[in-house]
């Protein structure tokens, strides 16, 4: 990999997992409700999970798809249904505001996080684009080196971004004082993850925007 694909590699990578989509709704709302110190474990089940998933897409994952046609209508159908269950959790959230009770909610675990990226629209296209496009060559071969790297430039700015999306979450508790505000922001973070599976059902417009 030349140097110049390297750093476009980065690139794509941090503008990837820095924009708005499922991860980065679901750390505001975690950030707005439980702080970062709770939300640490989410926070690291992203960062390992999705370089994970892209190692093992560059490993030849995609082809069980190729195959078995069947297993990507499975995940689309698992991956609207947690989503929708997930935003549903989040629009009816009752956190802790300031010195009341804490009413049970709990941020996502690290297994919980690792593991939705199985089901993440926007990691399933950002992790096929960047094997294809960055350690793919001409012939379609890719090598073992490639895809770790590719793999762990996505985990080099992962963490930066996680932390940013969750300390801006925090920061928002400041303004979510009243029981109504908070209600208000929960739902608008909902809103906003299930306008994430518009990629799942128009992939068309994904394609035109990189």
């Amino acid at each position: 990999m030349s140097f110049e694909t390297f750093l476009a590699l980065i690139s794509f990578a941090f503008v990837g997992t820095v924009t708005p989509g499922p991860n980065n709704a679901m750390l505001m709302a975690s950030g707005a409700n439980f702080g970062v110190w709770r939300s640490l474990p989410h926070m690291a089940g992203i960062s390992v999970g999705f370089p994970l998933m892209i190692a093992l897409v560059g490993l030849g994952l995609m082809q069980v798809f190729d195959a078995f046609p069947i297993v990507d209508t499975v995940l689309r159908v698992v991956s609207v249904a947690y989503l929708l269950w997930l935003a549903w959790k989040i629009a009816t959230a009752a956190p802790k505001i300031g010195d009341a009770p804490d009413t049970g909610g709990t941020p996502l675990t690290f297994l919980q996080a690792a593991s939705f990226q199985w089901v993440n629209p926007k990691a399933w296209s950002m992790a096929v684009y960047a094997i294809t496009r960055f350690a793919t060559d001409a012939d379609g071969a890719r090598s073992l080196g490639a895809v770790a790297v590719v793999a762990g430039a996505f985990f080099a700015v992962s963490l930066p971004s996680v932390s940013a999306w969750t300390k801006l979450g925090q920061q928002m508790q400041r303004f979510l004082t009243s029981p109504r505000r908070l209600r208000a922001f929960n739902i608008t973070m909902a809103v906003l993850l299930v306008l994430t599976l518009v990629p799942l059902f128009f992939p068309e417009l994904f394609a035109k925007l990189q």
